[in-house]
């Protein structure tokens, strides 16, 4: 069970590094790279709905994140 809660830990570790790196920040960072032909052809919204779900699927990761990392501590013991 540890083995299994360590992995997926890892894995929900690598999907939040992901999300995060992502999402547009000021400078539009690496979602700006990919969404930018989006944004040119469907126009702003189009954007911010991708940004809105990549920042509910942060949201959803990082509850995960903290809860694994409780369940991972309580089976180690």
């Amino acid at each position: 069970m540890h083995a299994f809660l360590v992995t997926l830990l890892v894995i929900v570790c690598i999907g939040i590094i992901a999300v995060v790196l992502l999402q547009s920040g000021r400078s539009a960072g690496l979602s700006g790279a990919i969404t930018g032909g989006a944004e040119q052809l469907f126009g702003k919204q189009k954007a911010r709905g991708i940004d809105a779900v990549l920042h509910r699927l942060t949201v959803v990761l990082a509850v995960l994140f903290f809860v694994l990392t409780v369940a991972v501590t309580y089976f180690e013991l």
